[in-house]
C-alpha cells in the first residue's frame, strides 16, 4: 500500500472534521434490503489464539480426509455451535 502524501493526509483530516450533516447523500440510493448475493463479514478477521487441543485420532482423520484447511473447518464448526448455543 502506498503512503499518503502530506496533502492527502490533510485533505482526509479536513473531511473527517466535517459534520455528517455536510455530506450530500442525494445521489446514493437508500438500501431497503440486503441483496441476495451480498457477502456479510467477508473482510472480518477476528484475532486468532494458538491453542493445544487433544482430539480422538478418528476425528482428526475425518477432518483431514476432506482436504486442506481442517483447522479452519474445526473453527467453523465450533463457531456454528457457539452461535446455536446463544
Amino acid at each position: 500500500m502506498h503512503k499518503l502524501t502530506a496533502e492527502k493526509r490533510k485533505e482526509l483530516r479536513n473531511l473527517a472534521e466535517r459534520p455528517d450533516s455536510d455530506i450530500d447523500l442525494t445521489d446514493i440510493p437508500e438500501i431497503r434490503e440486503i441483496p441476495s448475493d451480498a457477502v456479510i463479514g467477508k473482510f472480518y478477521r477476528p484475532k486468532k489464539a494458538t491453542v493445544t487441543i487433544r482430539l480422538d485420532a478418528d476425528v482428526v482423520a475425518w477432518l483431514k480426509a476432506a482436504g486442506e484447511g481442517y483447522q479452519t473447518r474445526i473453527n467453523a464448526y465450533l463457531r456454528q455451535l457457539m452461535r446455536q448455543s446463544r
